[in-house]
């Protein structure tokens, strides 16, 4: 559980195996212990940098921050896959669902069909 600095809400959200497998391997890190955090992230800005760094290195077009993968968490991991509205905005910290209905205006049938088959051939 933690604290949301925006909405000052106490958010407990159930993780996939793989952010809980990253989150435990930060578990012991120095940086974490002393500073109290999940992740040893010197600041935003610090992150969108190597998240461009790793964009440059896989010769992704896109311009990745941390607003992107935000973005992406609330339209193709979770609204794509008929995760509720109002799910999602909890989970995305969200003060009313008006905020996530602009996530949910993104999504087009035919996007949300092409992730399905996606995940169907990601799955083993």
């Amino acid at each position: 559980m933690e604290h949301r600095r925006k909405a000052s809400s106490i958010s407990n959200i159930p993780l996939l195996p793989v952010p809980l497998a990253i989150l435990e391997k930060y578990r012991e890190h120095p940086v974490c212990i002393k500073k109290g955090c999940c992740l040893p992230v010197m600041c935003n800005q610090k992150m969108n940098s190597y998240l461009k760094e790793i964009a440059d290195f896989c010769g992704i077009k896109k311009n990745l921050t941390t607003h992107v993968a935000r973005h992406t968490f609330g339209t193709t991991v979770t609204l794509a896959n008929n995760v509720p509205l109002q799910d999602v905005s909890v989970m995305l910290g969200h003060a009313s669902t008006r905020m996530t209905q602009h996530y949910a205006r993104v999504m087009n049938s035919s996007l949300k069909e092409a992730m399905n088959n996606v995940k169907e051939r990601l799955e083993w």
